[in-house]
């Protein structure tokens, strides 16, 4: 099997605890050299890893990049910490090394961060994530069956809400000139979401009933998520990424 879709096979649990553990390990660094070398090392294993779409992926770095020039800026010229060598000076305003530093680190951790995020919400199956908690991290069925659940009722309640703002439009409603009105007016559409809502809900717990669902953990199941050997080799790679960031770091600090 190619190589380019070992990110998107890997055991989301697995995944998942090596996204949070890159995370924290991250945090303890203030030096700018260990997120961006774990950063352009996450791109590396995404190029190589998986299939991503990088269109979606650089529209979900627009915001991601302005909150991170906005840490970038608040930081040099807000910064609690004035000391050092200037570096930079302009009409009395004067930016240190350690400004510099600071406002560096926070912005290359944001794109780190981002990135580790990005990377396993575009390689993992929603539902597949929710089962692989539920069979390797020992969550509970019953939070487990209703994250489900309420996941497959988000496309409904979506097409339900503009179904309803169409009916609205077609009888003249809907159309207040005035903020405050529109405002007042969510009441019209919220109440009939809800509605249908704790009915669909109420059909599906009916329905979980009469298929014999308990909430009691399971020996066996329909389909069972196993970690493999790729995805120790996965979690090897990934583990080695953070080493050499958090090294490589160190030694260019």
């Amino acid at each position: 099997m190619s190589s380019r879709t070992w990110l998107h096979d890997m055991n989301p649990a697995l995944k998942f605890v090596l996204v949070i553990l890159s995370m924290l390990t991250l945090a303890w660094f203030f030096n700018p050299w260990t997120p961006l070398i774990f950063f352009a090392g996450v791109i590396l294993l995404q190029l190589i890893f998986s299939k991503v779409n990088w269109r979606v992926w650089s529209l979900f770095m627009i915001p991601i990049a302005m909150t991170a020039f906005g840490y970038l800026w608040t930081t040099v010229v807000f910064a609690a910490d004035t000391s050092g060598e200037v570096i930079f000076a302009w009409r009395g305003f004067e930016v240190t090394d350690e400004q510099w530093n600071t406002a560096l680190s926070l912005t290359f951790r944001v794109f780190a961060f981002s990135s580790m995020s990005m990377l396993f919400a575009l390689t993992t199956e929603p539902v597949k994530f929710v089962m692989s908690l539920m069979q390797q991290l020992r969550l509970s069925p019953k939070l487990a069956y209703g994250v489900m659940v309420g996941y497959q009722f988000l496309p409904v309640a979506r097409e339900e809400f503009i179904q309803i703002r169409h009916a609205h439009r077609l009888r003249g409603i809907g159309e207040e000139k005035y903020v405050w009105q529109r405002l007042l007016g969510m009441r019209r559409l919220l109440i009939p979401l809800l509605a249908g809502a704790v009915r669909r809900a109420e059909r599906s717990s009916f329905a979980m009933e009469a298929r014999g669902f308990t909430g009691e953990r399971r020996s066996v199941y329909y389909e069972p998520i196993a970690i493999g050997r790729r995805d120790w080799l996965m979690a090897i790679v990934i583990v080695g990424l953070l080493l050499v960031s958090s090294i490589g770091g160190l030694l260019l600090a």
